[in-house]
């Protein structure tokens, strides 16, 4: 059987699109790779970009079959909204905190099963669990739930749950703003949303911040071992990487909250396609989409927004109850936030010289040093830190990109550098993982997980 692939470097191809109709779609992954992708995630790669204002389309490493678009994938469009290459865990991420604890001080089995014990006091685990299932968690109200799914990592809301302010700069987005770039608009979208009974279960959806969840969600203590590169260990100083030092890697998103919202959504541009007569693209009504500028997209953009500061605060509360399990545990522990990125969101940036909305479902921004979007980050001269969750035998690993040769021209996980290695003994509580990543890990503990997930 010929391959539908046309090879144009060592671990790079392209895809044509549908009759040759526009800019083909570019492959990231070797021939053993691209032999492994299964044929419904290329026809679903295929029905993607031929969907109505998609203009460009990267397939990852390790795409396969998701909701509408393939997961692994990067889809721009300057003219439309797609929920598919968002899918139902909104702002689905991975976050990393560093702490000053030497890897030969959680050694003992004892000292990690405190750990463990003091973790799940704190951050509950499972389907549908939240604060009441974890006795040392922070109670969260409606009144500072609204504040933050409508504000994200704002100071305020990280003094009210106790996370360090100063986290919010170490995260891609720490907040969200309406479609117009206002917060007045998410406030006007809630508030009509719960006043009509569109949300009647809100206050418990709030329940679940600093909760994991179920599915491929995950928290897992590592340790860190740094590259032998003098340019990758400035890179990991200014990261605040320590080398040999104990970190705990995280894997969540929005919970009940953002999975409400984006199945709402699916639902009424599934009713407005039939109310329209408009056709589904490729016949798949999981590629609805919303011409931008519409009363349609405008809501999906604040739906997404409301589910994203959620995912976003839900993230910085795990690290910030994580870090005081510890203290707990290990008096006088201090912990820095490495990073927060996701890889479930639609952002707007400039792609081809024009803002464009960038679709990413399982895959993550990779901005070099230098990016504009970096300018004022802590991170401006040497590219952002990217985080990808691997396995007991070969541990995760934190990236950063090079400088890129400009392919694809997508932000996407492009050309990176492994910097450091997080190295896993064995765990004393085993849970399941999702793709392979960036930091290479010794995992002494993990975070038992259940359920399905994002």
């Amino acid at each position: 059987m010929n391959s539908p692939f046309h090879i144009t470097g060592e671990a790079e191809a392209i895809l044509p699109a549908r009759n040759n109709a526009g800019k083909p779609i570019t492959v990231i992954g070797t021939e053993a790779i691209r032999a492994g992708f299964d044929p419904s995630c290329i026809e679903q790669a295929l029905n993607s970009r031929s969907a109505p204002g998609v203009t460009d389309l990267v397939l990852n490493p390790d795409a396969h079959s998701g909701y509408g678009a393939p997961v692994g994938c990067v889809m721009v469009s300057p003219t439309h909204i797609y929920p598919g290459p968002v899918g139902v865990d909104i702002k689905c991420s991975m976050s990393l905190l560093q702490m000053d604890i030497p890897a030969d001080e959680i050694i003992d089995k004892t000292i990690r099963r405190r750990l463990i014990d003091a973790i799940i006091e704190r951050t509950p685990t499972g389907a549908g669990r939240g604060q009441r299932e974890a006795k040392k968690s922070r109670r969260v109200s409606a009144d500072l739930g609204v504040q933050v799914c409508t504000e994200g990592a704002s100071r305020s809301v990280c003094e009210a749950l106790g996370i360090p302010p100063e986290w919010a700069q170490r995260c891609e987005d720490s907040a969200h703003l309406g479609h117009d770039g206002n917060v007045s608009t998410l406030h006007e979208r809630l508030d009509k949303m719960r006043a009509f009974n569109g949300f009647p279960g809100f206050e418990n959806k709030m329940t679940q911040l600093g909760s994991y969840g179920g599915g491929n969600h995950f928290g897992e203590c590592e340790v860190v071992q740094l590259a032998d590169d003098a340019e990758m260990r400035r890179t990991a100083e200014v990261f605040g990487l320590r080398d040999n030092h104990v970190a705990f890697l995280s894997h969540c998103g929005s919970r009940g909250f953002g999975n409400i919202l984006a199945q709402r959504q699916f639902k009424a541009l599934e009713g407005f396609f039939r109310t329209w007569g408009l056709p589904f693209p490729a016949e798949d009504k999981q590629l609805v989409y919303a011409p931008l500028g519409t009363p349609e997209a405008d809501a999906y953009l604040d739906d997404m927004a409301l589910g994203a500061n959620f995912a976003t605060v839900n993230h910085l509360l795990i690290n910030a109850l994580v870090l005081e399990a510890f203290q707990e545990v290990l008096p006088g522990t201090k912990g820095q936030l490495v990073y927060f990125i996701s890889h479930n969101i639609a952002r707007q940036e400039v792609v081809n010289d024009q803002l464009a909305w960038v679709h990413r479902k399982g895959a993550t921004r990779a901005f070099p040093g230098g990016h504009h979007a970096l300018k004022d980050t802590p991170f401006a001269a040497t590219g952002h830190p990217i985080l990808l969750p691997g396995n007991p035998r070969d541990g995760s690993v934190v990236m950063v990109a090079k400088h890129p040769l400009q392919r694809p021209p997508i932000p996407n996980r492009r050309s990176p550098q492994r910097l450091q290695r997080l190295q896993r003994s064995p765990p004393q509580r085993r849970v399941r993982r999702p793709r392979p990543a960036g930091l290479q890990t010794q995992s002494p503990l993990r975070h038992q997980r259940r359920g399905g997930g994002g």
